[in-house]
């Protein structure tokens, strides 16, 4: 489709629904990589200044480059350069900042990974569409947010289409743990340690020395050292608490099987 690009929709709205957000966070992550960085940065914010100036909103500084700065050191919590999707929920007025009010009740990756737990009932590594509508409707109970049953479906309607990478109706873990704050995605922290299967089964076959397929917190605690060291990944004592609490919350009475923590660290989860 030749012509010019379309007018971004809705940057001059007072306040977004949920769905409006969704359609300008693809309008400007174009190569749909899960953030807005680089080129697609530097339209989002001239398109973002330009319906503001429309609506008075304008700052006085006509620098480009400066207020480009200032605005990146206001909202790029991370300080990584790219804007992500919860990042861009702070800087638009959306309706009831839906993403804020997941974050907020979902605090801590403990809490996060518990819910997933119980929601991920078939253990696939994955929520489908109908399981992730009984996690929101949760949240939402949680966060004492009324809602009724067309804002519950668009809710996850919206999250699915943000989070679901892939598009393939479904969420992993790793996509699902996007709304967790950036500090907190312990999850994260494991992305560029991913390990083929042949790879974990070594490792989980290394800890799991009776062979019983599970293995405890204390060999868990080996295990992550043991991958960090290996990944010349800095940790201190307090975070692999942290990331090990976590991962544990997977565990039933103390017992993290090998499927659970497999979705955990591998690149792709275990069909």
């Amino acid at each position: 489709m030749a012509g010019p690009q379309q007018q971004p929709p809705y940057l001059h709205l007072a306040e977004l629904t949920a769905s409006q957000f969704l359609e300008i966070w693809k309008h400007f992550d174009a190569d749909g990589n899960g953030y807005i960085e680089g080129k697609e940065l530097e339209n989002f914010f001239q398109e973002l200044e330009k319906a503001r100036k429309g609506s008075g909103m304008m700052s006085k500084s006509d620098n480009f480059g400066e207020k480009m700065k200032e605005f990146m050191q206001k909202y790029d919590k991370n300080a990584d350069g790219k804007i992500e999707m919860a990042e861009l929920a702070q800087i638009l007025p959306t309706e009831e900042n839906f993403l804020l009010c997941f974050r907020q009740h979902v605090g801590s990756s403990a809490e996060f990974m518990e819910a997933w737990r119980k929601y991920d009932t078939d253990r696939s590594g994955y929520i489908e569409a109908n399981e992730l509508k009984g996690f929101l409707s949760d949240l939402l109970k949680k966060a004492n947010r009324p809602y009724d049953e067309p804002k519950l479906q668009e809710y996850t309607q919206t999250i699915l289409r943000m989070f679901d990478l892939n598009g393939d109706g479904k969420l992993g873990l790793s996509e699902m743990s996007r709304l967790l704050p950036v500090q907190e995605n312990f999850l994260l922290k494991f992305q560029g340690m991913k390990l083929t299967s042949e790879e974990f089964n070594a490792i989980f076959a290394f800890y799991d020395k009776d062979g019983s397929g599970y293995i405890d917190e204390n060999e868990l605690d080996a295990l992550l050292k043991d991958l960090y060291e290996k990944n010349k990944k800095e940790m201190n004592i307090q975070q692999l608490t942290n990331y090990r609490k976590s991962v544990m919350s997977l565990a039933e009475a103390g017992k993290l099987y090998r499927k659970d923590l497999e979705i955990v660290l591998c690149s792709e989860p275990p069909l």
